[in-house]
């Protein structure tokens, strides 16, 4: 058991604390991410400070923490999918709220888009068509983030995969909500940002 599950969830959320956006414009701008923007220590924040290939760069390490999350939690217990998700959730949760950065972190998509790319292939395919047609006919990032983690558990479900990963990605999507909570206030309001 703690072998099993306790190691490797904490391992994942060690991980997912690593904010790349955060250490990017330390590095390039020697200043706190959180500061400027939205806010956030995340891909899309990232690009409005930095520039579309920072935002890039980290879009794929944020992803890679998940994937690598999902990795850890096949070693520790052989395989065993719920924990490899699981993992990947802890990575999500120490993406939002990283212990490195007194649990002020980003919002979790591209590190939710490693795991559920990962782990779920197809239900994530269909969730990434959905997010980009949304984010190409309305320009709000935060609106397809929000379509991505709410389809990943329906098209799950119509695609036959593991109940507790239907269960698990519903875990993710409530996540979303909650780290998107002003950006849905805003979207209602017609003051969310555009890309």
């Amino acid at each position: 058991m703690f072998q099993t599950w306790v190691i490797p969830l904490i391992l994942s959320y060690l991980l997912g604390s690593i904010s790349f956006s955060y250490l990017l414009t330390r590095y390039l701008k020697g200043v706190d991410i959180r500061d400027y923007g939205s806010g956030n220590a995340g891909a899309t924040n990232t690009m409005r400070v930095l520039g579309k290939g920072p935002a890039l760069l980290v879009f794929f390490l944020d992803a890679f923490k998940g994937i690598g999350a999902a990795g850890i939690g096949y070693l520790f217990s052989e395989g065993n999918q719920t924990v490899m998700m699981a993992c990947g959730i802890a990575a999500i949760v120490g993406h939002n709220w990283p212990i490195f950065l007194r649990f002020r972190g980003g919002k979790g998509i591209a590190t939710t888009v490693g795991v559920t790319a990962f782990l779920a292939f197809s239900a994530a395919l269909v969730a990434g068509v959905f997010a980009i047609l949304f984010i190409i006919l309305t320009r709000y990032v935060s609106l397809g983030s929000l379509i991505y983690t709410c389809v990943v558990p329906v098209a799950m479900l119509f695609l036959d995969y593991p109940a507790t990963f239907i269960w698990l990605s519903l875990l993710i999507t409530l996540m979303a909500v909650i780290r998107h909570k002003q950006n849905i206030i805003n979207l209602f309001k017609g003051q969310e940002r555009k890309i």
